[in-house]
């Protein structure tokens, strides 16, 4: 058991059961015993592999993209060129590497990492220590002024509610514990509409902190111009329970060994776009796998193999697969793109 469980399991026993959203928030980011504090989730010695450490062509094709949204926009003066959970910086980095060939860009991009942990702004800052960097708490904090944004699987990790539909109306999925065990049970009826006529049984999953940080992202384009891309795993409307936690890169019991596991749920696109949509125009849902192909991930990919040979090159080979078919992260993965109303829409992008 770990220590971060036994200080679940004192606290239901004092105070009664407790939320998803405060379960995947203690998990996550305890001070002492969270995931994100303890471990060193990325990569092959990690629990998972992200995009951008798969292979250096993610990277080149968003800060492309986003450069050239850049100069759709008439190429602002200054601009803030950000990252939500940047992890080790590897994204940022091949961001910056694509892009120094573009007149102008650095010279006008503030570089913000929203990032809250001390640790991963260390890795950051390693991986990054060329550039000038600067860190954000939380959105909130970016600047007044054109915004330039890429999230890659940031909005997966933030804390959930789920309810379930059952004989008695809409009840909570809570997690409280039995004989020294935490597990899964129903709260008192919730008092809510939504998706009253569904069936019983349906889980429906909410996350207000998405739709807050979405909203705050929106309206800085809005009023000041910019592009923010988000690419992450879920749908327009995903169904059903997604909770899980990833564990040496197997899924694992998410009530199990608490602070020892990635703790994550897909995300609902639908709602991001709706806490868009007052304040700029977001794209349509674009599978990432065609983002990448219209944004010439094969081309590029094409180039590199002519310097590789052998287990360089079969590598290299199954990154662009492992990126693009979608029987792995192509389809699986999607993203929008939100821009200033009137605006184009980023390349690779439809309405």
């Amino acid at each position: 058991m770990t220590p971060l469980t036994e200080i679940l399991l004192a606290q239901i026993a004092r105070s009664g059961p407790i939320t998803i959203a405060e379960y995947m928030t203690q998990c996550l980011l305890h001070p002492k015993h969270g995931y994100y504090t303890t471990h060193q989730p990325l990569g092959q010695a990690g629990d998972f592999v992200t995009a951008p450490e798969i292979s250096q062509m993610f990277g080149e094709m968003i800060g492309l993209c986003l450069a050239q949204a850049w100069m759709d926009q008439a190429a602002p003066a200054r601009f803030t060129l950000a990252e939500l959970g940047p992890g080790r910086g590897t994204l940022m980095a091949d961001i910056l590497r694509a892009t120094k060939g573009i007149a102008g860009f650095h010279a006008a991009a503030d570089i913000v990492l929203v990032e809250a942990s001390p640790s991963l702004q260390s890795q950051q800052a390693q991986t990054l220590g060329s550039y000038d960097v600067q860190w954000a708490n939380t959105v909130t904090e970016l600047p007044e002024q054109p915004l330039f944004l890429v999230a890659n699987e940031f909005f997966d990790c933030l804390p959930i509610s789920q309810f379930i539909r059952t004989n008695h109306g809409w009840q909570e999925q809570m997690i409280g514990a039995n004989d020294g065990t935490l597990g899964f049970i129903l709260a008192a009826h919730t008092p809510t509409s939504v998706f009253s006529d569904a069936p019983l049984g349906t889980v429906l999953e909410v996350c207000p902190s998405a739709v807050a940080i979405t909203a705050d992202i929106a309206r800085i384009i809005g009023e000041n111009g910019g592009a923010a891309i988000i690419l992450d795993y879920g749908d327009w409307v995903p169904t059903g329970d997604t909770l899980q936690a990833v564990q040496n890169h197997k899924k694992v019991d998410p009530l199990h060994d608490c602070g020892a596991s990635d703790l994550t749920a897909h995300v609902n696109f639908h709602s991001l776009s709706e806490a868009a949509k007052p304040f700029a125009q977001v794209s349509g849902l674009t599978a990432q796998g065609i983002l990448l192909e219209r944004l010439g991930i094969t081309a590029r990919a094409q180039t590199l193999a002519t310097q590789l040979h052998e287990k360089a090159l079969e590598n290299h080979i199954a990154a662009h697969r492992r990126l693009t078919h979608p029987d792995e992260m192509g389809q699986l993965f999607k993203a929008i793109a939100i821009t200033p109303n009137g605006a184009t829409h980023p390349a690779g992008f439809e309405t």
